[in-house]
């Protein structure tokens, strides 16, 4: 196994070159992540999505290396300038920056100094410098090439066109670039200075210094932003002298007076060429980093908020607050489906008859409709609809309720998806019963919405925006995937998700089954443009309910029916008995022997496994075996919080420095990374995650400026 992009991939993620080589084959055929993942271990050796979309990235990566090393041989090559040393420096460059080092010398260039110098025909004098000999006056030298027709006026005049030359070749140095640009790396210092007399949020940053190799990303991305809106004015500081003597060391030969012209070259080509290039490369390379940081944090939360369980079996209620034109409130059965609506005015001062009336209008709701659950969003005038439903809870026994977050309301109530589902609904409307769908089943109702208006991320606007959404992309695909959909229910956003889809089948699916019903897996190949190729790729993650073969409704792929039903059989049991799942079927299994069982369906161990799991719980959700969402039943104010109170939150963000709790009382509360564990941890993803029920204390309070920090070690 030769090819070294295999190689490559298969060293940085520690996995067998055959492993990568049966991954990218598969990919590179047009199967989906989740499906190699999920249909294709035996192949991959249980690749699971992270790795494989690790592995996708990294080839992603190295195919764009390859194909700008092509150019660049073939740009030589027209040049006439491609030697095998040349072509040797190009095959071993590892990364982008080495091969634009190789071809900068060659790259052609718009009008410089040193073209500018050498048009004037002051290149055999560069040459001769730098050349460097023990004998001769530069001055002497350079008097032959005084030309004021060419603008060289004296002598020193043309020394100075030589060494623009010398300069601009210097710069050009690959290897010198690559010293430089280490040590940058290792011993440069990120600096940051104010360019306003002004307070900002970005105070921390008006005298700040950080280590180049040891910066977080979150100071990169604050400093970014406070360049951009010109608070601060930023650099990167290099040891001066340490770079010059590289240089020198490099270029300089001997102390002669064409040596010493050389080193004023070099003195240029830091100054005015290598330095200001590098700290952009610097800079830039700061900022990747960071991207990439972030872009990993918000995609760790994301998947966490997606999979949050859902809390199913509920009439729910939602309450979409506000104050001039009242709540909208909306009530959904236990599938989301909308049973009514109405306004209820009980968020202003004073309005006794209308306080009372919205009342009224929510006990008819929770007894015509049998509601056992309330979310309330977390927007304008949630402290006042919270504090309403609370005070209204001793007359609705059974009755609790939860705080949801906004962006899974404010943002779908004015998508098209919400005006197309309901198109004589107003926003606030179409809001409340989003609300109370994000409670029932987040990951239903959160696809509708583009994961970046999500809002669990950090700098999230500050990101490369290409490179964020196919993350997150990546991250709803997964989730989406990992749970499976029930297509006699499923939106077109949520099917659009599914491996091998898209937005385009996903109307067509729901479109025919508005027409015709879908009463089976093998029906989903009468809908228009799904062919077997999306098939293949979609099937195993639809559930068909209600079909006559209970295997539609598992994650068994129909390319695996005979399999289970040879397993079904040589077991002992039937077909029928799968729709309630099979408690023992893991233990004839070990019994019949595992290995003899896998031969006989004609299976890979790992899709026996799967196999065996589905049967013994048909369909599972993943998310039911996760803590559930704290339904309460009281409120809290900003004023009640005491230092050392315990409290109960849950988890909302998680960001580099910290997390984000939700404790009731409609400001969350931080807790400091140093406040998370009494061991040492690099970041606060390795002991929270989004979604998370912590138990935390009261440090202190700020009501003022509305913050609060709060500490998960009791003792503080």
């Amino acid at each position: 196994m030769n090819d070294p992009m295999i190689t490559t991939i298969a060293k940085d993620l520690s996995l067998k070159p055959e492993q990568v080589k049966a991954a990218v084959e598969l990919l590179d055929a047009g199967n989906t992540i989740p499906f190699i993942a999920r249909y294709r271990k035996e192949a991959t050796g249980s690749l699971d999505d992270q790795v494989l979309r690790s592995l996708s990235e990294q080839l992603e990566k190295l195919r764009g290396l390859q194909k700008r090393r092509d150019e660049i041989t073939k740009a030589l090559t027209e040049q006439g300038v491609l030697t095998p040393e040349l072509t040797a420096r190009i095959a071993r460059a590892a990364t982008l920056s080495e091969l634009e080092d190789i071809y900068r010398p060659y790259r052609p260039k718009r009008r410089t100094r040193a073209s500018v110098a050498k048009e004037r025909g002051l290149l055999p004098l560069a040459t001769w410098l730098i050349r460097q000999p023990g004998t001769g006056d530069p001055l002497v030298k350079a008097q032959a090439f005084v030309n004021p027709e060419k603008e060289i006026p004296d002598a020193e005049a043309a020394l100075a066109g030589a060494r623009d030359i010398i300069a601009e070749a210097v710069s050009d140095e690959a290897s010198l670039r690559k010293t430089l640009r280490l040590i940058l790396r290792r011993e440069g210092v990120v600096v940051t200075k104010a360019a306003k007399t002004e307070d900002s949020v970005y105070a921390n940053y008006y005298d700040f210094s950080e280590p180049v190799r040891s910066i977080q990303g979150h100071r990169i991305l604050a400093i970014n932003r406070g360049e951009r809106e010109e608070f601060l004015k930023v650099t990167v500081e290099a040891l001066e002298q340490r770079c010059k003597n590289t240089i020198y060391g490099m270029f300089v030969n001997g102390g002669g007076p064409a040596s010493k012209q050389v080193e004023l070259a070099c003195d240029d080509a830091w100054t005015r060429l290598l330095y200001p290039s590098l700290e952009r490369e610097i800079r830039n390379e700061l900022t990747d980093r960071a991207n990439e940081s972030a872009i990993k944090v918000f995609s760790e939360n994301l998947h966490q908020l997606l999979m949050q369980p859902p809390i199913r079996g509920k009439v729910t209620l939602g309450v979409d607050p506000g104050f001039r034109t009242g709540c909208k409130l909306a009530v959904v059965d236990e599938n989301g489906k909308v049973l009514d609506t109405g306004v209820g005015h009980f968020t202003l001062p004073g309005n006794e008859a209308g306080k009372a009336a919205a009342a009224r209008l929510i006990r008819k709701f929770v007894s015509d409709y049998g509601v056992t659950a309330i979310a309330i969003g977390n927007g304008t005038a949630s402290r006042e609809s919270e504090q309403f439903i609370v005070n209204l809870l001793p007359e609705l026994p059974g009755v609790a309720y939860m705080i949801v977050s906004e962006a899974g309301a404010s943002v779908y109530s004015a998508s098209k998806l919400g005006a197309e589902e309901f198109p004589d609904f107003d926003a606030t409307q179409r809001s409340a019963v989003s609300i109370a769908r994000r409670m029932q089943d987040p990951l239903a109702e959160l696809v509708k919405i583009e994961p970046k208006a999500i809002g669990v991320g950090q700098y999230q606007h500050d990101l490369k925006q290409n490179e964020l959404s196919a993350a997150l992309d990546g991250v709803v695909e997964q989730c989406v995937n990992g749970v499976g959909v029930e297509v006699s229910t499923a939106s077109a956003a949520l099917l659009s998700h599914v491996a091998g889809i898209g937005p385009a089948l996903a109307k067509n699916i729901v479109a025919y089954r508005e027409e015709n019903g879908i009463a089976s897996r093998a029906e989903l190949k009468k809908v228009p443009k799904l062919g077997p190729k999306a098939f293949e790729q979609c099937a195993g993650f639809l559930r068909v309910r209600d079909s006559k073969n209970p295997l539609d409704a598992t994650a068994v792929h129909p390319e695996s029916y005979d399999a289970a039903k040879t397993v079904l059989t040589k077991l002992g049991y039937q077909s029928k008995d799968v729709k309630g799942g099979i408690a023992d079927v893991n233990r004839r299994a070990q019994a019949y022997g595992l290995e003899k069982l896998a031969a006989e369906a004609n299976v890979g161990m790992p899709t026996l496994r799967d196999i065996l799991s589905e049967l013994q719980k048909p369909g599972r959700d993943p998310r039911d075996d996760l803590p559930k969402p704290v339904l309460r039943t009281d409120v809290l104010d900003m004023k009640d919080l005491k230092p050392g109170m315990e409290l109960t939150g849950t988890v909302r963000n998680v960001i580099d420095f910290g997390a984000f709790i939700d404790i009731g009382v409609h400001q969350d509360g931080l807790v400091h990374i140093s406040h998370m564990s009494d061991k040492y941890i690099r970041h606060p993803s390795e002991v929270v995650k989004v979604g998370d029920v912590v138990t935390v204390w009261v440090l202190s309070v700020d009501e003022k400026k509305k913050r609060i920090a709060l500490t998960m070690k009791k003792n503080g």
